[in-house]
């Protein structure tokens, strides 16, 4: 899967969760900062990316994720090829 098909998917799931317009929704976007995105919502997010991605997200690595990029560059990297 490239970059930019995750950054569609995961842009598609925020809009939808969050109710906001996927145009606000870039790599540099902040979740708490510009998306007020709560710890729930936060966690949600993180059960969508272990079930689509096939990938295990653990406390650590997610409390690191900040922005939709760190989200991103997270499954790029963990994903199975």
């Amino acid at each position: 899967m490239t970059r930019d098909e995750v950054m569609d998917k995961v842009r598609s799931h925020l809009a939808e969760e969050l109710e906001v317009d996927p145009g606000r929704i870039e790599a540099g976007t902040r979740f708490k900062e510009d998306l007020d995105a709560d710890s729930l919502d936060l966690y949600e997010l993180v059960m969508e990316l272990e079930d689509g991605y096939g990938i295990r997200v653990s406390e650590e690595q997610a409390a690191r994720i900040k922005t939709v990029g760190d989200v991103v560059e997270f499954v790029v990297d963990h994903a199975p090829v």
